[in-house]
Order: structure tokens, then sequence, then C-alpha cells
């Protein structure tokens, strides 16, 4: 569900720039300019690097639920059966072939020991940044918010349905070294244009009588929903529209966290969905304000998966699983790719014990602006309290194993510039 994702992880969408300290950068003038050393560029970012690995390197693996992770995968398997065979199944080319994965899947399906059927069929390979063997893991959930389809009384704030004039660009059709990157914006005359930022939007930028898809009662809950990328609406009638993402207005994507933080507003260790939640509650003279420092704005669409015990489509098409699927950085990963995660929870208030471990097989079958790097995970913790509750407090380093078709991880293994992606 591509979350305003920003699929953005809760804590990176408050958090992500933190860690090296926020620098405020005056202007400078004219003579400034001119007198004074130009930075270097930025680095750029840690490939990814693959190293062959054995099943007795993946913490906990014999004691996953195969059964359980093997229904997950098996949703979007059916991807790679519908590509050509020799059509690349994801970004990188050691990734393999559709047809390498449609092949481990019908293997995977047919066997009749979940776990045998994984380890037959695929070998898992340790996914580095870099030399960097840990990455960031954050979570996201479905909130439930409060709404009517009419406007009226306490239903003011719109979830707008995507404009007809929003274009989107991948401008990797134009030049092989922009593969994976995306803008998106309108057309005004023969050029392509920014579409207005959140607070024109806000402010009445677009006709939300015409695109509001439906109206809920608190615009703080509306914004926290266009960073999850999807929700569910409790309406008047005592029914429940469920929303997904529909496209985002092309502005980069700003962590009010930080804002919050470099204000001096919320201690840097306190940040999460809670506490920054109840600091706008606390402020409503600056609430908007705030908000509108993020401006990326997310559309909807009503989405018909009626079954709760799932959540709503993710990047892939089909129905994303609790505790079961992930949201990567697909500008290095196959969507659909199983992936197996050795990371923490947080600890829960009053828990005894400390940070519980999470190690599981999940699959890839989300993204998210947030979610970038090779070793970068974004946790669906499902519908709830729990699982509201863990999304606003998830933030671990953890590692992560790709499981690839045998014949696609030997080929790693035999080919000693391919595990580097050299």
């Amino acid at each position: 569900m591509r979350r305003g994702r920003a699929r953005i992880g809760f804590i990176l969408g408050c958090l992500v720039g933190l860690a090296a300290g926020i620098a405020f950068v005056p202007a400078l003038d004219l003579i400034g300019r001119l007198v004074t050393p130009q930075p270097e560029p930025p680095a750029p970012p840690p490939a990814m690097v693959l190293a062959p690995a054995g099943w007795a390197d993946l913490p906990g693996w014999a004691a996953d639920d195969h059964a359980a992770a093997r229904v997950a995968v098996q949703r979007t398997c059916s991807r790679f059966s519908r590509l050509a065979g020799d059509a690349a199944a994801g970004p990188d080319p050691r990734l393999g072939r559709a047809g390498d994965w449609a092949a481990a899947c019908a293997a995977l399906a047919a066997a009749d020991d979940p776990r045998a059927g994984f380890e037959d069929a695929f070998l898992p390979v340790h996914v580095f940044a870099g030399s960097a063997a840990e990455g960031l893991f954050t979570g996201y959930y479905e909130p439930q918010l409060t709404g009517s389809r009419t406007r009226g009384g306490p239903y003011q704030t719109p979830l707008l349905t995507r404009p007809a004039d929003l274009v989107d660009v991948d401008l990797g059709a134009f030049r092989e070294s922009l593969k994976g990157q995306r803008i998106a914006g309108r057309v005004e005359g023969n050029r392509l244009r920014p579409y207005p930022a959140r607070e024109a939007i806000v402010d009445g930028a677009l006709p939300a009588e015409d695109l509001a898809l439906v109206w809920v009662d608190d615009p703080v809950a509306a914004f926290f929903l266009q960073i999850q990328g999807s929700g569910r609406v409790a309406l008047e009638d005592g029914s429940v529209m469920r929303v997904g993402y529909a496209g985002q207005n092309g502005h980069p994507y700003t962590a009010i966290g930080r804002v919050l933080v470099a204000e001096g507003q919320i201690p840097r260790e306190a940040v999460s969905l809670q506490s920054i939640r109840a600091w706008l509650a606390e402020h409503p003279d600056r609430a908007q304000e705030v908000m509108n420092a993020n401006a990326s704005y997310v559309f909807f669409r009503e989405i018909e998966e009626r079954d709760t015990d799932l959540g709503p489509p993710g990047a892939t098409g089909v129905p994303l699983t609790p505790g079961r699927s992930l949201a990567v950085d697909r500008t290095h990963h196959a969507m659909g790719a199983p992936v197996f995660v050795a990371t923490l929870l947080p600890q829960q208030p009053g828990a005894a014990e400390g940070p519980t471990a999470w190690q599981r097989l999940m699959v890839a079958q989300d993204t998210g602006g947030a979610i970038v790097g090779p070793v970068r995970g974004d946790i669906f913790f499902g519908f709830g309290e729990e699982a509201e509750w863990l999304a606003g407090h998830m933030q671990s380093q953890g590692r992560m194993w790709l499981l690839l078709p045998r014949p696609v991880a030997a080929g790693l293994a035999t080919d000693g510039e391919a595990a580097s992606g050299s």
C-alpha cells in the first residue's frame, strides 16, 4: 500500500535523519557563496551485497511457523507466473528470472512439509548494505477513523481521491541511471509542473467537495492515515469503509517528529506516534502548521477487501498479512521474495522482560517512501491497539536474509563478483 508512504514506518517517519544530528544552515550572501568552498557531493548509497548463507545461519529458523509463512509467500507467488519466464524477477539481475521463481514457488506449493518445501526450493543469502550487516526495522499498521460519506457536523476533514490531472512519471523509462526513481506533477501547457503541496491542498487548492471519498472528524488522524497509506473508516451507518493508497502529490516526505525535536518540543528519545499525536492535540493552534511542514500529501481509493484478518493490498496488489508482510526498498528487492528477518520488538509497558526477539520468515509485499536501502524493513503489524502500539514504537536494528531459488543462489556462490553487484 505504497504509504505516504511515504508503507513508512512510524519511528523512521518520526526520526529519520536525527541520528546524525540536525543542522541549520543559513542562506549565504552572494560574496559568501563565491568565497566559501562548496561541500563535497554526498557519497553514493551503499550497494546491496549478497553473501551465500546456510539455514543454520538464520536465528530462530527452526522455530518459525513455516506453514503460516508459506501461505503469506504463496499470495504473491502468482506474480512470477504472470511474467515471461526470462523476465527479470526484480531490479537487480542477481535476483534471477521470473521462471526461476515460478519453479521455486511451484515446488513450495507441492511440498507436504512447508519447512522442507522452503529448504528444498530456496537457499538463504545474507543481505548487506555495503559492509553493514544491520539496518533499521520499523513498523506500520492499519488505523481506524470515524467518518461519513457526506460532509456535516464533526466530519469536516476530507480524504481525497486521486485527482484526474495527477501524473506519475517513471524516470527509469527515460534513462537507465534513473531506474526506480519516480516523480509526480501535473501538465500545464506543455510542461510537467509540481503538484500543490500539503498546505495549498489543505487551504483549498483542490476541489475537496468533488474529490472527497469520505469526510472524517479528526484532521490529525487523517494526517497519520496518510503516513500509514491505508486504513478503515467507521461510518455513521455502522458500516466500515476500507481505504488504500491511490497516489501522492510528488513532494518529498518530511518527518514532523524531526521538526518537533528541532524546535525542542519533544525530546528525541521520546519521539513516537503516540507522543507526536499528544503534542498535536495539546497545541491545536500550531497543529496544522506543523503538519504542513510535511509537503507530501496522499490520495485514497476505496478498497473492497472484506477479510478483516488481512490488511489492505500492498504494492504487489495482494492483501497484506499481519506479522508476515514486509515493506522493502523495491530499487533493491524483488516484490514477492521471501525475506527472513531477525530484529527486536520494543518492550511494552509493564513487561517484566526486555525486548522480544522477532525472528521469522516474511515476504516483500509493500514499499514506502522512507524505506530506503538494502537492509531496511517496515513490518506490517495489522489492525488494533497492539498493532498501533508496536508500529508507534518499533525502531530496532536487525538483519535480513533473502531466500533465493536454488539455481539463482548457486550462481552467487560461483560468481565472485556477483555477491557485491559489480
